[in-house]
């Protein structure tokens, strides 16, 4: 059995760290990690501009099988945790994806600045 210490909700951001290489991602490769569909199109979409098609469907198929789907209580709690930090410009699959890590009672890892000094965030530069 797997601790929901070594479980992580991996942001777009968290990805694109680890495929440029990034030394301060390098002890996450190892966790295992859930994300959504919308960030599966943020990554696929960042990589096809930076390296084109081909890489793109590589990463796109490495990790599909760690998305998950959401309902309607995800939505709403996303949407409502969106605009009480409306300051802070956060995106709506970034605002989903710390709802669900919220959900699994996992860290949802990042590195984008909106992101610091949240609870229940990971937060690497």
């Amino acid at each position: 059995m797997t601790s929901n210490d070594e479980i992580f909700f991996f942001d777009s951001y968290a990805i694109f760290e680890i495929i440029r290489g990034n030394p301060a991602y390098e002890r996450y490769i190892s966790m295992k990690i859930i994300l959504t569909k919308l960030n599966l199109f943020e990554i696929f979409y960042n990589i096809l501009k930076e390296y084109g098609q081909e890489k793109a469907t590589i990463y796109l198929n490495k990790y599909w099988d760690f998305s998950v789907d959401f309902d309607k209580d995800i939505i709403e709690a996303a949407a409502s945790f969106r605009f009480l930090n409306k300051n802070k410009r956060l995106s709506m699959a970034d605002s989903i994806g710390y709802v669900i890590a919220m959900k699994y009672g996992i860290k949802f890892l990042t590195g984008d600045k909106e992101f610091e000094n949240i609870p229940n965030v990971e937060f690497i530069k």
